[in-house]
């Protein structure tokens, strides 16, 4: 894939930032803490990635979205007792970022995240410098709509076949697909390689830190 692609998006938590049991942990507590059935590790993780009131209205269907909006509430509430810094990156990730600049690649992240929380995180870790450009759940339309795809790549001036979208969850790779984009799935977040296969990523890899073998 050396010299195939210009833009390189990166999905946030479990790709970038090891969060995932963190995530998993916090939507458990505010499920307990509104008296609903508490959602297994797994179902927790096939939420991670879609805006926050998308994922509690998946995660519980049946409720209204009254009870969605107190959840999310919740999950705020616990996320945030987490202290934020670099050392929540995955290994590498800062050199992995620092070579991926030096290469010459605009980098940019599209997160389920709200802008105020991305906004946090990338202040926290000192890695708000790297990327050109970044899209949130909560001013665009939620994975696995394309619409973030199709904003970074317009702001770059980026076409879709020089574009690579970067994540850990099925959200993220259908998000691709949906965009017409080449996708390569990490296995060290929500889904395992076998699930992230599903979509047919130009590859499957276990760290993000791998990335840099195959764009060579």
């Amino acid at each position: 894939m050396r010299n195939q692609f210009d833009l390189l998006v990166f999905d946030w938590d479990g790709t970038l930032f090891d969060s995932v049991g963190w995530i998993v942990d916090c939507l458990q507590r505010a499920a307990h803490g509104c008296g609903l059935p508490i959602p297994s590790d797994q179902e927790a993780k096939s939420v991670i990635g879609l805006g926050l009131m998308e994922a509690m209205e998946a995660l519980f269907p049946e409720y209204p979205s009254e009870m969605a909006r107190r959840l999310a509430e919740g999950y705020r509430r616990h996320y945030g007792d987490r202290i934020i810094s670099a050392d929540g990156l995955f290994a590498g990730v800062l050199d992995l970022l620092t070579e991926l600049r030096g290469r010459g690649y605009r980098l940019a992240v599209a997160t389920g995240k709200t802008r105020a929380g991305l906004n946090h995180a990338l202040a926290a870790t000192g890695t708000e410098l790297f990327f050109h450009s970044t899209r949130c759940a909560d001013e665009t339309v939620s994975k696995p709509n394309p619409e973030m795809l199709f904003q970074l790549m317009s702001e770059a001036g980026i076409a879709r076949e020089r574009t690579l979208m970067v994540g850990d969850s099925l959200h993220d790779l259908r998000m691709a697909h949906n965009a017409g984009v080449a996708a390569v799935g990490v296995g060290c977040g929500a889904n395992d390689l076998f699930e992230l296969a599903e979509f047919d990523p130009l590859a499957c890899i276990e760290r993000t830190t791998d990335l840099l073998e195959i764009l060579s």
